[in-house]
């Protein structure tokens, strides 16, 4: 199967650590030509301040990375031949560098009989997406249903679509192949293809670009879309740029994927074929898939059914769908499931285009989430669930990369509107079932509240008062291995009435096949009760906080080599209850190795500052007119990351002209995922100035970081005489 990496060859992982690695991928880095990194590393770590002389000048930040009015890193494409040309590993966007790679998962994608694919087409892409530290969007386009989709696709006209990090982060925690786009369209499109496929130096030359920015940036391959018509001399070189980016591709980025769009036929005529056949096969058999154009008929999937030349690989057939429903097509809108309920008959994968519609096309945008999880429950029977591999920890607390507000341990960080998917966690299982005697259940993700994050796992339903046995809502089907003895936390608050037990269902350690329900083993742990050793330890780790109404129960596993398959909830109301409806609200789930719980070490190493703006803005306060300083500058540190959940990072006022004000207390600046931030547009006092930058670690298992151990550096400012 094409999908599969050639089994006489050892895959390359990315390792964006090692510069020998990337020059190994064509990079030519100038040597002469310090990055503005290596300038940041240049700084004197012997001492715990640096000096900035303030100057009103033109942000020397590329506008391209960073937003014209604010400094903010952003996302963007590339628009031309010659932009991705020169395109250079030095000038790339270290913010756009997704920091989390793409997880194992059950089954592997190769393994997958019938996959889907999402193609994320949305009013020209770069939205609120494009801000890689997120925005405070009110309501913003999101997804969250990704145990349904094995590929998801970034679409946009420009000629290279690079996927915002903030989805590629997102989709790799749930073991979901994201893929860019690279498309020519019109006539532009075809001056374009003439120049670049004339002969083999061209193409290839191309083909490595496209493979250092999927490489840099931490994605995993390409859609390659041509719309226009190819001259003879590019459409004999079309097939053989495909397979030497494909080629490439296997080798250097592990799990790879390269697919191509019907489009042109082997004339070189732009004519769609709604289906693959004779007329497109070269372009199939030179790369990984093939994603049909959409005004197809059952007819056609019957003839690529019959079609000898794809035995074997059906599911490298994605079936194009649009979901606006645009020309002469099978469904569309809310019936898609007709179009998938087709496609999956004969047994081809399938491609969602536009998803978004859900939101594009509806004016209350407050009804998003509503909309959204309608669609994909019209869609549930026909799609396929894949399990996120994960190691311990395992940790959620059911975050969707949005909210009203953001919360830490059940407390409120900051009280505004907000969305970056680089924050979502791994998410649950989304649905509504009936239950017998007119009860029903539903689960979904919910802002009002929440433990960590922005949202938290919302339970409810009515449980029929002609049933008396609990009900068990399943919450995430995944795959965990087990250690011999595994700590359960659950957080969550409940009904007046309602009781709340854990349910898991494992399998032996060695099974790594997708197996039944029935093969399944059923456990039931016991709860630790208030004064267990464990439970005392636990405390002692964690930040001291005031719970505020939510419970926080612990069960402990020592169950010997298996793997967690199932994790679910059994709800029980009270007898005299029974038939009034019922909420649990889930904040958090963590499973945990018990011979790890301890506290970390590690300390914030290198903590740096370096592309410094100062800019003068409008003042905030009613007290003064007058425009106010701001500082914005990026700041860069060292800490094993797999252990954060995020940092926090704070500033505060040393001192300034008059010594007599005390120094100021630690304030919020922000959340960064990653060992990287941009601190934009913060107000400091007039110069001169000393001001402190402070990084801490959050731990993913909410064991506290000693104040010791965060990292700290200090900015003094003053006025350049000369202006």
């Amino acid at each position: 199967m094409a999908l599969a990496v050639d089994a006489n060859k050892n895959p390359l992982r990315r390792k964006r650590e090692d510069g020998k690695d990337n020059e190994d991928v064509g990079v030519k880095r100038d040597k002469t030509e310090p990055t503005r990194l290596e300038s940041c590393l240049d700084q004197p770590m012997d001492s715990d301040s640096i000096h900035e002389v303030i100057k009103y000048i033109a942000s020397p930040l590329p506008a391209k990375h960073y937003d014209g009015d604010t400094t903010e890193p952003i996302s963007c494409g590339l628009q031309t031949l010659d932009e991705l040309l020169s395109w250079k590993l030095s000038e790339a966007n270290l913010f756009n560098v997704a920091g989390v790679p793409l997880a194992l998962r059950e089954p592997p994608l190769a393994s997958c009989p019938r996959r889907t694919l999402v193609s994320h087409d949305m009013m020209g892409g770069y939205l609120d997406d494009r801000f890689v530290q997120g925005t405070s969007s009110e309501a913003p386009y999101s997804f969250y249903h990704w145990q349904y989709i094995d590929i998801f696709n970034y679409f946009s006209h420009n000629l290279v679509t690079i996927p915002p990090a903030v989805w590629t982060n997102a989709a790799h925690k749930h073991g979901v192949t994201v893929i860019g786009t690279f498309i020519t369209e019109w006539t532009d499109g075809a001056t374009m293809c003439e120049s670049f496929l004339k002969d083999e130096e061209s193409y290839r030359a191309v083909a490595d670009k496209l493979l250092q920015i999927s490489y840099s940036y931490g994605f995993d391959g390409w859609l390659i879309n041509i719309e226009n018509p190819l001259s003879e001399a590019a459409v004999k070189n079309t097939p053989l740029f495909l397979r030497y980016l494909t080629d490439q591709m296997h080798e250097r980025v592990s799990g790879s994927m390269i697919l191509w769009y019907d489009s042109v036929i082997e004339s070189g005529q732009l004519k769609w074929q709604n289906e693959l056949n004779q007329s497109n096969k070269m372009y199939f058999d030179a790369c990984d898939g093939f994603f049909t154009n959409y005004n197809w008929t059952e007819h056609n999937l019957e003839l690529m059914r019959d079609y000898s030349e794809i035995q074997g690989r059906w599911a490298d057939v994605y079936v194009g769908v649009d979901v606006f429903a645009r020309g002469d097509v099978v469904g569309g809108k809310f019936e898609t499931n007709k179009s998938l309920e087709l496609i999956r008959k004969h047994n081809f994968s399938a491609a969602i285009f536009a998803p978004g519609w859900v939101y594009e096309t509806h004016d209350d945008k407050t009804e998003f989430c509503k909309n959204q999880d309608k669609f994909w429950a019209l869609l549930s029977d026909y799609l396929y669930i894949h399990r996120p591999t994960s190691s311990l920890p395992f940790i959620s607390s059911f975050c969707q990369g949005f909210g009203k507000a953001i919360y830490c341990r059940g407390q409120h960080e900051t009280r505004r509107s907000w969305f970056n998917l680089t924050a979502q966690e791994v998410q649950p299982l989304y649905y509504h079932r009936e239950l017998e005697g007119q009860g029903w259940l539903r689960s979904r993700g919910c802002t009002e509240d929440a433990w960590n994050g922005g949202s938290s796992l919302l339970l409810e339903g009515l449980l029929p008062a002609s049933e008396t046995s609990p009900v068990c809502a399943k919450i995430f089907s995944l795959h965990v291995p087990l250690l011999s003895n595994t700590l359960l936390v659950l957080v969550y608050k409940v009904s007046a009435g309602t009781t709340v037990s854990v349910e898991l269902k494992t399998t032996d350690g060695s099974t790594h096949m997708d197996i039944t329900d029935d093969k399944l083993t059923s456990v039931s742990p016991s709860l630790l009760q208030e004064g267990h050793p464990l439970l005392s330890h636990f405390s002692q780790l964690c930040e001291n906080s005031d719970p505020d109404g939510w419970l926080v129960r612990f069960w402990q596993l020592e169950l010997g080599s298996c793997a967690l398959r199932e994790v679910s909830l059994s709800i029980q109301k009270n007898e005299e209850l029974q038939g009034t409806p019922f909420s649990c609200r889930v904040g958090e789930i963590m499973l945990l190795d018990v011979a790890n719980l301890q506290a970390p070490s590690d300390q914030v190493q290198g903590l740096c500052i370096y592309d410094v703006v100062w800019l003068r803005g409008a003042s905030n306060s009613l007290d003064s007119s007058s425009p106010i300083l701001h500082l914005n500058a990026t700041l860069r540190w060292q800490y094993p990351t797999k252990l954060v959940r995020y940092f926090r990072v704070y500033w505060r006022h040393l001192r300034g002209p008059n010594p007599r004000i005390p120094s100021g207390q630690l304030v919020l600046v922000g959340r960064a995922y990653s060992d990287l931030f941009r601190v934009t547009e913060l107000a400091v006092p007039e110069p001169p100035g000393l001001l402190e930058l402070v990084v801490e670690p959050v731990i993913k298992n909410g064991f506290s970081v000693p104040e010791s151990h965060w990292g700290r550096r200090t900015l003094s400012y003053s006025e350049d005489i000369k202006q």
